[in-house]
């Protein structure tokens, strides 16, 4: 008789667990918007300008970008697809090409990977050392890197802990490196 009762409050409890989730289901399905024009304006979905969300939530058009931390997510969002978009065609000649382009293709995938890995860190080490932020751009010909100038502005023992940091985690010379000072 006990097991019985143990068995029907377990089949009770797990009914009412399973009529819970397919309640919740049902609501948040409803809720979803269906269509990116439910939840923006049919402007700003089709607007040419770009979208920057604000560390509060709020949005910010392409044009109105004016302090320093909004130049810095601009610029890596920026750089983000332009990888994303090198990326995707360098796996795409891979998968369609032969042996030789294929290796060629994971060459070049591991160099955009290294050269990630590397501004990454660069832009860490700096930001360690006390600068508000950076931004880290890394070519063939040398590297930039734009800094949040502190107050007074940097000095050139601010540009040579910079250089020295980028020397450090890289192959370039002093000559190699440009520092960038953003209001």
């Amino acid at each position: 008789m006990k097991i019985w009762k143990k068995n029907l409050v377990a089949a009770a409890i797990l009914v009412t667990v399973c009529a819970g989730i397919y309640v919740n289901w049902l609501y948040t399905e409803q809720s979803m918007p269906k269509d990116l024009t439910d939840t923006l304006d049919a402007e700003k979905v089709m607007s040419d300008d770009a979208l920057i969300l604000r560390d509060d939530g709020t949005l910010l058009a392409d044009s109105q970008v004016n302090t320093a931390t909004d130049y810095f997510a601009a610029v890596r969002l920026s750089r983000q697809q332009a990888r994303d978009s090198a990326l995707n065609l360098l796996q795409d000649a891979a998968v369609n090409s032969d042996q030789t382009k294929a290796e060629e293709s994971a060459a070049e995938l591991e160099e955009i990977v290294q050269t990630a890995l590397t501004e990454a860190q660069i832009e860490s080490l700096i930001i360690a050392k006390g600068y508000a932020d950076c931004v880290a751009y890394m070519s063939s010909s040398g590297i930039s890197v734009a800094v949040s100038a502190p107050e007074g502005g940097l000095k050139q023992e601010d540009v040579a802990v910079i250089a020295d940091i980028v020397m450090s985690q890289s192959e370039y010379t002093f000559a190699d490196i440009r520092v960038v000072e953003v209001p």
